[in-house]
């Protein structure tokens, strides 16, 4: 889970803002030690004790010392690895929080270690240990549109997938059935009227930030139309045009007249959106499986359930965006590359994974550590093998295209754009962004 998408801040304002003589990737304890200091660059301020702990778990054990620095919020994160890169200042392990075409550029430009022999070794113990869907965010295949080499780029130590959730005491107040949450899209719309006709706010998600509306998009369009005709649009076989399309986006024009929208849904950052459904301020939610930590801190005494996304079609399965959460990156330049994958391959054992769930309240990458999750996380857990992820496929859209569709749909909600009207203009960026593609090319 966790390829949002960031704005990015200039370099030369990011450099003057991070780089100081405490915050390079050499530390001054790895100057004295006999064993190298692993220094690790993370954005993860909800889990900053935890990985200190870890840390410190690990020095214990092998006597390596390890470093967690913390670099929040996750956007300045992305502006300090950014920064680093152009100057070739990039600690031991770090994460890269981009679209998949600035990851590739990081790989090719040597800045992260291809893991593959690693994990292949002793018959793959360590790849096997890993959810697939976990991995293959981090696997670029053969003749991938990057022109990356085939090979595993990355170690996630946890997964995530995203769903809907429910106010079990809000249903009940509207005289809903609690153990029965929406299945289908005309359930759903249910739902919505009832919850309407009490006076209770229906749907609430940080719909202000686009990545979170194309998930549920691409929800749709994989149970409407299945990933081969989603893959034959990237490629530019099928136009947006096509009904098929325009039920997508009318699904959220229906959404918008139900009433089932919480009021300002398409200018909430996804933050505002946990605050108000911890908060019992709206009867559902479209959240990702971390909220099960960040509910907890706001209202540890929420009722809720976790429910797949209402089905459209019988013809193709329902699924969800998925995969990899929280994924660190080896520095192929890093004079420390052997000990740095042998503390990612500690960190992703079973026991260092239970031992981060239950602290952190997020799903572990290792299938083999799912012991005692909490019933929250476990139905979250259950969803895996119903995840996909744009990233995953062979081919990806145009980042012009996939912010159009995000912004047209936030305008079709309020009515200020209709569907057949987003799919015109989806397929004219469309073609313009092969043409200017093809000229690239012939360059």
């Amino acid at each position: 889970m966790e390829n949002r998408i960031f704005r990015f801040l200039s370099i030369v304002v990011c450099a003057v803002i991070f780089f100081s003589p405490t915050s390079g990737c050499v530390s001054k304890s790895s100057q004295k030690d006999s064993k190298p200091a692993l220094v690790i660059w993370h954005w993860m301020s909800d889990r900053e004790d935890t990985l200190q702990q870890i840390a410190q778990q690990y020095e214990t054990e092998t006597g390596v010392k390890v470093e967690f620095q913390l670099f929040a919020p996750s956007e300045a994160y992305g502006n300090k690895v950014r920064a680093s890169a152009q100057t070739d200042t990039l600690p031991d392990i770090y994460g890269i929080l981009a679209e998949t075409r600035d990851y590739a550029s990081f790989i090719k430009a040597g800045f992260v270690e291809d893991l593959t022999p690693y994990m292949e070794a002793n018959n793959a113990l360590w790849k096997k240990q890993f959810f697939k869907k976990a991995l293959s965010m981090d696997t670029f295949v053969k003749d991938n549109q990057f022109d990356v080499l085939p090979g595993i780029y990355g170690v996630p130590i946890d997964v995530t997938n995203i769903q809907f959730l429910y106010n079990k005491d809000l249903f009940a107040k509207a005289g809903l059935d609690t153990n029965k949450p929406p299945r289908t899209f005309e359930q759903f719309k249910a739902v919505a009227k009832k919850l309407k006709e009490n006076n209770i706010q229906g749907l609430v998600s940080g719909w202000g930030e686009i990545w979170m509306i194309n998930c549920l998009a691409d929800n749709f369009a994989w149970n409407i139309m299945g990933q081969d005709k989603i893959l034959a649009t990237i490629k530019g076989e099928v136009p947006y045009t096509d009904p098929d399309w325009i039920k997508v986006f009318s699904l959220f024009d229906e959404m918008g007249k139900s009433g089932l929208l919480a009021s300002g849904m398409i200018t909430m950052v996804n933050k505002h959106a946990e605050q108000t459904f911890a908060n019992q301020r709206a009867a559902l939610a479209f959240n990702g499986s971390w909220c099960v930590n960040v509910y907890k801190g706001m209202n540890p005494d929420l009722n809720y359930g976790v429910f797949l996304p209402p089905k459209i079609s019988d013809k193709y399965p329902v699924v969800v965006w998925g995969g990899a959460g929280s994924s660190f990156k080896v520095n192929a330049k890093s004079k420390h590359k052997e000990a740095a994958i042998k503390f990612l391959k500690w960190i992703t054992e079973k026991k260092q994974q239970i031992f981060l769930s239950k602290e952190t309240h997020n799903l572990p990458s290792n299938r083999n550590a799912l012991s005692n999750l909490s019933p929250h996380l476990k139905q979250f857990a259950s969803a895996m093998k119903n995840t996909v992820h744009p990233s995953q496929l062979p081919n990806s859209e145009y980042p012009r295209v996939i912010e159009t569709m995000g912004k047209g749909i936030q305008l079709i909600i309020i009515g200020q754009q209709t569907p057949e009207e987003l799919a015109q203009k989806m397929q004219k960026i469309k073609e313009q962004e092969m043409k200017r593609s093809e000229k690239y090319n012939k360059k």
